[in-house]
Order: structure tokens, then C-alpha cells, then sequence
């Protein structure tokens, strides 16, 4: 099940579990739109791998099954990736 995580891991921008702006890649690194297209040039800076949007949980699934509140902030590791790797 996903996480849901709660920020962006470039910008530390807030992304609720309703977020059409959260993207995410096949290992669940979480980040906003504006850093995977303006930042990031649509590769993960963690494992080189592409972004999808995330979906949105429904609320009643949502309820049972609640979004993470751990933030993951790594400025520092949010660099511009060139291409995917295989």
C-alpha cells in the first residue's frame, strides 16, 4: 500500500493525500510537479527511475488506511538526473 507521504523531498512543499500535484516514482520517493519538471527533468534523483502521478486514496479508504506523516527532506540530494538508467 502507499505511503502517502506528506512533502515534497526537493522543496519540502506540502502534498496531502488529496494532492493531484504529488508525483512519485516506482520506489515511492515522493516529490511536487514543479520539482519533477522544473528541478529534475522527470528522472528520480534517488534511483534514476521516472515519475508517475500519485493516486488519490478515497476518504473512506483513507480513514482505514491513513496517509504517512513522516517527512522526507533532502535538499541537498535533489539534483538535476540527465537520463534513466537501465
Amino acid at each position: 500500500m502507499l505511503a502517502l507521504r506528506p512533502s515534497c523531498e526537493c522543496c519540502d512543499k506540502n502534498l496531502p493525500p488529496e494532492s493531484r500535484e504529488a508525483m512519485i516514482c516506482t520506489f515511492e520517493c515522493t516529490f511536487c510537479a514543479d520539482c519533477v519538471t522544473d528541478v529534475l527533468g522527470g528522472v528520480c534523483p534517488n534511483c534514476s527511475g521516472e515519475f508517475v502521478r500519485r493516486p488519490v486514496r478515497p476518504p473512506a479508504a483513507l480513514a482505514r488506511h491513513p496517509a504517512s506523516t513522516e517527512r522526507v527532506y533532502n535538499p541537498e540530494g535533489c539534483k538535476p538526473q540527465t537520463a534513466l538508467t537501465a
